[in-house]
């Protein structure tokens, strides 16, 4: 075997790298036009990360795939904050309450693209893309019914999707001027505790 021949594999393993380098900033330029409050084309979007629209379109080849990766992108910081909020200490309302409100911290943040999937991505490729957090949350319902602590007399996945509706409205309320940003967290973690309190 030559030299030049034992480094050809080289090239692709550059070309991937270039691949994912790409990927990377696309999707967090996208990420920051949209909690900018931009509006986010694919043509202002390949100018702004300096590749061509062919490069964009090669990753992305519609803008619900692009909106498809850059919620994921959202998801993963969520559930990786989640990892940190120790869920299985205490009793679990507290911490079902820690976990809202850290949810609801980053839900925040995330207003303007909740705005723009809601309207632009099917809710069912919604809520797969949230089920790694539907997954925390309903351990923790389990939990709570298992203790005493949350009803039981109305279905689990009802429960789990009141969680999940009310912060998302709350989300609603706070862009449409009607609930305080500042007050939203706490008023949300006690309408969800108080919606899923045993009687």
């Amino acid at each position: 075997m030559t030299r030049e021949t034992a480094s050809r594999p080289a090239a692709p393993r550059r070309r991937r790298a270039d691949a994912e380098r790409n990927v990377t900033a696309i999707v967090e330029a996208a990420l920051a036009g949209i909690l900018a409050g931009e509006e986010v084309t694919m043509a202002a979007l390949a100018r702004a990360v300096g590749v061509s629209r062919v490069t964009l379109y090669s990753h992305f080849p519609t803008r619900e795939a692009l909106l498809d990766a850059v919620t994921d992108r959202a998801v993963t910081d969520a559930r990786d904050i989640a990892r940190e909020l120790r869920l299985d200490d205490g009793p679990a309302h507290e911490a079902l309450a820690r976990m809202v409100g850290s949810q609801w911290q980053t839900l925040s943040r995330y207003r303007n693209l909740y705005a723009v999937v809601v309207a632009e991505l099917p809710p069912a490729r919604l809520r797969a893309l949230h089920a790694p957090l539907f997954g925390s949350v309903k351990k923790l319902i389990t939990r709570g019914q298992a203790e005493g602590e949350f009803r039981t007399d109305l279905p689990q996945a009802w429960l789990l999707a009141t969680v999940y509706a009310l912060m998302h409205q709350a989300a609603e309320e706070v862009n449409a001027g009607r609930l305080s940003a500042r007050r939203a967290g706490d008023t949300v973690t006690e309408t969800i505790l108080s919606a899923l309190r045993a009687p």
